[in-house]
């Protein structure tokens, strides 16, 4: 048996096998919200999400099979090209400055960024430790991780993609964690965080943005909000949501209603009864930051709680091969994977359905995009490379 086929068959298949489901039905809920539309370039979403995740399975395999040690090469190098690449982002989409456009192909750097600051803080916490002896000091640990983190977080910031940053927040208090740092700096660290945050929100907030939180807090409290301005969105999420039921709209035979199309010749169409199909979500982001509220409204609690069920799986898998890591480099790999996924997961679906305040998170896995499927591809499959070369010697 060849070194190359015993990888194969030590990988993780539960893994797998969740995340081919995930996938699956990520490209099934694009196709969804965007069959009844008109037009080449929204209703071909699903079609190029299948190329992604082609491109991703190559990425998924290849990472998986290369030992994770190899990391610590390029580990800097790649976060310096991050640094360069988020410092030249050149485009604007949906209110922030935060993605680059080169030779006609749109990604965002941000993306890659926080994968490679996951890699260079796998080998703060993991390889340096091993060749300096004094940086096993936590004190020194943070001295070295916290620029690290800051340097991105504060230019993602200024580009005004509040929701990118703060997952910088949650996978460097998931290094701290997983990297034994003494629970008192931890402590001191989350005092200062709250310390930072209320002054932060007044004099480095956008409007807009404060807009959003006031509007979030508004809303929850039940007081009037601007239903026709920032309110809209949420209210149409929620609308879509309630009042899909346990089996969702697209298994009732009785939820269908109909909506007039045309007020000149007053036809009518069916299909309409959806709110994500009256165009209440927008069609550009009912595919991606709010695919989750097209799931809902189709498939209802059983469908969504089906879903939260397939993450709650990935991440147990995922906490059980971190577990199973013999270093500290596979373990800070994986750790911080599972805070990115986690932070991910709980932020879009908690913005939909209004436990927090809507930011422009993607659904790994679900969500119609290239850049951040290809990271979380890549970081999975560091995760089965650790998984797979857990017996080899550290």
């Amino acid at each position: 048996m060849t070194p190359l086929f015993r990888k194969l068959l030590g990988m993780n298949w539960f893994v797998a096998a969740v995340t081919a489901t995930l996938l699956a039905f990520g490209v099934y809920s694009i196709n969804a919200a965007t069959a009844f539309l008109t037009g080449e370039n929204i209703t071909s979403k699903w079609y190029d999400q299948i190329l992604w995740i082609g491109i991703g399975t190559i990425i998924y395999f290849a990472s998986s099979l290369i030992d994770y040690r190899w990391i610590k090469w390029a580990a800097l190098p790649a976060y310096i090209v991050s640094i360069i690449l988020l410092l030249s982002t050149n485009t604007i989409l949906s209110g922030a400055k935060s993605w680059l456009t080169i030779g006609g192909f749109t990604f965002q750097p941000s993306q890659l960024s926080i994968v490679s600051g996951i890699l260079l803080l796998a080998v703060i916490f993991g390889e340096l430790p091993k060749r300096f002896p004094l940086l096993k000091l936590s004190f020194l640990k943070i001295l070295l991780a916290a620029p690290t983190v800051g340097i991105p977080c504060l230019i993602i910031l200024n580009e005004t993609d509040f929701g990118s940053a703060m997952a910088w927040g949650v996978v460097f208090m998931t290094s701290l964690v997983i990297g034994k740092v003494l629970l008192r700096y931890v402590i001191v660290i989350i005092e200062l965080g709250l310390i930072i945050v209320p002054i932060f929100y007044f004099f480095g907030l956008k409007d807009y943005q404060k807009e959003r939180i006031e509007t979030w807090l508004n809303m929850l409290n039940e007081k009037p909000v601007d239903e026709q301005g920032a309110a809209w969105v949420p209210k149409h999420n929620m609308i879509a949501i309630g009042s899909a039921g346990y089996l969702g709209k697209m298994h009732q035979d009785n939820s269908i209603t109909t909506y007039p199309i045309n007020s000149t010749t007053n036809t009518t169409d069916s299909r309409l009864s959806l709110v994500t199909e009256m165009g209440f979500v927008p069609s550009n982001v009912s595919i991606n930051d709010f695919i989750f509220v097209t799931i809902a409204e189709r498939h209802g609690f059983r469908g969504t709680a089906a879903l939260i069920t397939l993450y709650s799986i990935l991440l147990i898998l995922l906490l059980l091969m971190c577990y199973s890591a013999k270093d500290m480099t596979g373990r800070m790999l994986i750790g911080g994977f599972i805070g990115l996924l986690f932070y991910h997961i709980f932020m879009n679906i908690g913005m939909c359905v209004l436990l927090v305040p809507i930011t422009g998170i993607p659904l790994p896995f679900i969500s119609y995009g290239g850049t951040f499927l290809l990271m979380t591809m890549f970081m999975l499959g560091l995760s089965q490379s650790v998984w797979i070369h857990r017996s080899a010697n550290p």
